[in-house]
């Protein structure tokens, strides 16, 4: 018996009542000591909205360290895991109140992210490296591998917090990374 190949399934749209969970967006309490905000809009290749997307982030600690203590999907309040999810909002929004992280191996500081949304075969991973050390910017071997008008869209920007957009597709389309590991 021969089976015919069918096409893959894309991704949502069921985030916003299947995986989000107390307390996914908090990386720290709100205002705590050391808090930032990590926020941002997801964006269509048209610059709309995506209202049903899910942003995740993985990080090192300010130490430069990555966590490795369980209990990500149950937040105790104080205990720094290094991972979030978010849902976007009706307006592509998203945010986190995490820590600024430190840079890992003596590279340039980042988040990783990780993006699902509707229309997608398979998450997108990018990262987002924390502005103002320019040297560490300037030596990071992932920045240092693209074009320099690219390297622009995996450069949070600082305002009230830390700003990073992420442009599926179009003009500003946002860096994306290949990964090894299982789609």
């Amino acid at each position: 018996m021969t089976l015919t190949p069918t096409p893959g399934q894309t991704v949502g749209p069921f985030f916003h009542y299947a995986l989000p969970f107390d307390g996914d967006r908090d990386l720290v309490p709100p205002g705590s000591p050391g808090s930032i905000r990590l926020h941002g809009r997801v964006l269509d290749g048209a610059g709309v909205p995506v209202p049903d997307a899910l942003v995740e982030i993985r990080q090192a600690g300010p130490d430069g360290v990555v966590p490795t203590v369980a209990g990500s999907l149950r937040r105790d309040g104080f205990t720094f895991t290094g991972w979030g999810r978010a849902s976007t909002d009706r307006e592509g929004r998203y945010g986190f109140s995490t820590l600024v992280p430190g840079p890992v191996d003596g590279g340039a500081a980042f988040f990783s992210v990780c993006v699902f949304a509707r229309g997608l075969l398979h998450r997108l991973f990018t990262r987002a490296y924390v502005p103002g050390d320019d040297a560490a910017l300037a030596a990071d071997p992932l920045l240092a591998s693209l074009p320099a008008a690219r390297r622009a869209t995996l450069i949070a920007v600082a305002d009230d917090g830390l700003r990073f957009d992420v442009h599926l597709q179009g003009d500003h389309e946002t860096v994306f990374l290949d990964h090894d590991g299982p789609a």
